[in-house]
């Protein structure tokens, strides 16, 4: 009899088709980054390139985009022990973090500006360069943002629980990516200036 038992196939989990698809679109997003990270390097090789301090507000913005990933954590956390109150209070917060990330990333770019670092210079293309990458990443956050509005949403409907929080589990690690990649584009371009 416990042979029997033994023998039988036992089940694999599941992997939520969601996640495949989220990390399918993460590695893209790696790719996209890597290829312009690349191209920066090539290119200032080249020569004709202007080098400029990275703005002093990317550093705050760095640092908020830290502390929102800490609350999307905070999220996930109250959503496992199904306090659904700091989930919600959770997930707003690190809505306003990242709005407030947005709106620094666009004082950045008015420092640069002010600098005489701008996106279409007929001289050098490293404004050109800086202004692309920050602002794909600018673009992916919008996307990023658009989830938590979504997700805080259904949390207010209160539509998940310690047993169904797929949609703020997707949302952390989305979120979690662009802070991370953020950290990446932050310490290349401080380098790379």
């Amino acid at each position: 009899m416990e042979m029997a038992i033994e023998n039988q196939p036992q089940e694999k989990p599941k992997i939520a088709t969601e996640k495949v698809l989220l990390a399918i679109g993460i590695g893209s997003i790696v790719m996209l980054f890597a290829g312009l990270t690349s191209g920066y390097i090539v290119r200032q090789a080249e020569g004709n390139w202007k080098f400029f301090e990275v703005p002093s507000v990317f550093y705050i913005s760095t640092i908020i985009i830290l502390i929102s990933s800490f609350t999307m954590q905070m999220a996930i956390r109250a959503v496992k022990k199904d306090d659904l109150a700091q989930v919600k209070t959770f997930l707003l917060i690190t809505l306003g973090l990242g709005l407030a990330f947005v709106f620094s990333q666009f004082l950045g770019w008015n420092e640069l500006v002010k600098n005489d670092v701008y996106f279409a210079d007929k001289l050098t293309p490293s404004g050109s360069f800086f202004y692309v990458i920050t602002g794909l990443h600018l673009a992916h956050l919008a996307f990023g943002l658009l989830g938590l509005i979504i997700t805080g949403s259904k949390s207010i409907r209160e539509r998940y629980n310690s047993q169904n929080y797929l949609g703020i589990s997707l949302c952390a690690i989305y979120w979690h990516f662009l802070g991370g990649l953020w950290i990446y584009l932050f310490v290349f371009l401080a380098i790379y200036r």
